[in-house]
């Protein structure tokens, strides 16, 4: 299979460089400063055991060539820019006649729960990916992956149920290249755990590590509520914890830690805009579909989206305000 990494940031660019290292045909996908890094020098991955600088085509779109059609498009930006990044690809040409939206596997490996339905308006092939990655992508034509023995989990299906022969083939390339990748029948439950716990990344993004307990407890409890609402089926802690194990740690690379997780990464880089509205913003919507209050979330939601509109920066949005958006 040939890969095009469609968002070559902290996640795609770890799953970019080291399925080239096992010997995968990769294209990264990038915009920007980033894209004009990885042309110019290669895309440095730096993880706990050392540095590697891979040098791969990196493209900015589609282009005018036909996709060959064994290829498999792994789509790794954030959720907010899904709708722009799928318009885009959807009708690109394939070798042999169709487009890629009728022919080519698209594998969705993104937090939150909203893509994948998204995606299965143009593409008839999608296939979601519950990520777990701890990685960093602060600096153009650099990533940081921090897990180890291997750098990810990466749980794929079929949508919206299901498995099949892409879901085996793609898992035996990632496995190859050092992750674990369990093939699970219910990927979406597990995404929707993974969700619960990605509701905490909005705190991070605005008070840093100093997060009171009880406010990530209320954010995460008005979650399971509103699942339990709406009757969406998820993943315990418990369940999580025995299924990673010791298999993905995060360890420091260079002597440092991670620095944040991906909505904080967001405002760190000054991006004006962030995952917020489809991680926050999801339990908003069905709190509103089913009558539960979420007001630590939306107020999380709006907290975040005034952070990147006035560039407050990473960590430094002031608590006694967020508790009164809360209250």
């Amino acid at each position: 299979m040939r890969y095009v990494i469609i968002g070559a940031g902290a996640v795609g660019g770890t799953i970019g460089v080291r399925l080239a290292q096992a010997g995968g045909d990769v294209t990264l996908v990038a915009r920007g400063a980033h894209l004009d890094a990885i042309r110019a020098r290669g895309l440095t991955l730096r993880q706990p055991d050392g540095e590697v600088r891979a040098r791969l085509a990196a493209v900015d779109g589609p282009g005018e060539q036909p996709l060959p059609a064994d290829t498999v498009l792994i789509l790794t930006v954030k959720s907010q820019d899904t709708a722009a990044v799928l318009a885009t690809w959807v009708d690109a040409p394939v070798v042999g006649g169709g487009t890629a939206g009728e022919r080519l596997p698209l594998v969705t490996a993104q937090n939150g729960v909203s893509n994948e339905r998204a995606a299965l308006r143009l593409f008839a092939d999608v296939h979601p990916v519950c990520v777990w990655l701890p990685a960093t992508h602060l600096e153009p034509g650099v990533v940081v992956a921090n897990g180890h023995p291997h750098p990810g989990m990466l749980h794929l299906g079929r949508y919206p149920a299901g498995a099949d022969g892409t879901d085996r083939a793609v898992a035996d390339d990632l496995t190859a290249a050092g992750f674990v990748a369990p093939i699970r029948t219910d990927v979406l439950r597990w995404k929707y755990g993974k969700l619960l716990n990605n509701l905490g990344n909005g705190l991070q993004a605005l008070l840093g590590q100093d997060i009171p307990e009880a406010l990530t407890e209320r954010v995460r409890a008005e979650g399971v509520a509103a699942f339990a609402a709406a009757t969406i089926a998820h993943t315990s802690p418990e369940e999580e914890k025995a299924a990673r194990g010791d298999l993905v740690q995060q360890r420091p690379v260079a002597g440092e830690g991670r620095s944040g997780g991906s909505t904080w990464q967001s405002l760190a880089r000054g991006a004006g805009s962030t995952e917020v509205d489809h991680l926050n913003g999801e339990i908003a919507l069905l709190g509103r579909l089913h009558g539960v209050p979420t007001p630590a979330n939306v107020a999380v939601q709006r907290a975040v989206r005034r952070a990147a509109r006035e560039r407050i920066a990473a960590g430094a949005f002031p608590l006694a305000e967020l508790e009164k958006m809360i209250a």
